[in-house]
């Protein structure tokens, strides 16, 4: 509950405690503080005792905190009713990716020789932008046009 509190909030809740309350009237305040979180402990676990009473013997491992949806889900994972376990036994990431990455490079490596034997079939390379643009040709020109950019627009990007 406390857990997240720091060295530096304890000795600042401490200094206001002192100024509130002063050093006359804390100690009495530090006892009721600690009788009222005893008290409210103590009302908690006879509650989950009660609840844990009316569920029956088949609820006897319950536990309230696994109410909670972090911890709920990792023990229904956790558990190898689904066979889940085998599952992520059996994958290792960082050998898929290497046999991915080992079968890209066999591609590119056929591509590239395919098409510097000439049996590529034409093969095209989009990455390249082509200077000219054979469909515009001035009429009575032989030379092709030069392909103008479109304008950019970096709103649309």
């Amino acid at each position: 509950m406390f857990n997240d509190i720091g060295p530096l909030e304890v000795v600042t809740i401490v200094v206001l405690a002192v100024l509130v309350f002063g050093p006359d009237k804390l100690p009495k305040v530090i006892q009721d503080v600690s009788r009222t979180i005893r008290k409210i402990r103590e009302f908690s676990d006879s509650a989950k005792q009660d609840i844990r009473d009316e569920l029956g013997p088949e609820f006897k491992d319950f536990e309230f905190e696994d109410l909670n949806p972090k911890t709920f889900i990792r023990k229904q994972l956790d558990s190898d009713e689904l066979g889940l376990k085998e599952i992520r036994n059996g994958f290792d990431l960082k050998k898929e990716m290497a046999e991915v990455s080992d079968a890209a490079h066999t591609v590119g490596e056929l591509e590239d020789s395919g098409s510097s034997s000439g049996t590529g079939g034409g093969r095209v390379d989009m990455q390249k932008r082509p200077e000219v643009d054979m469909r515009k040709r001035p009429e009575g020109s032989e030379k092709p046009a030069a392909i103008e950019p479109p304008p950019f627009d970096a709103d649309a990007t």
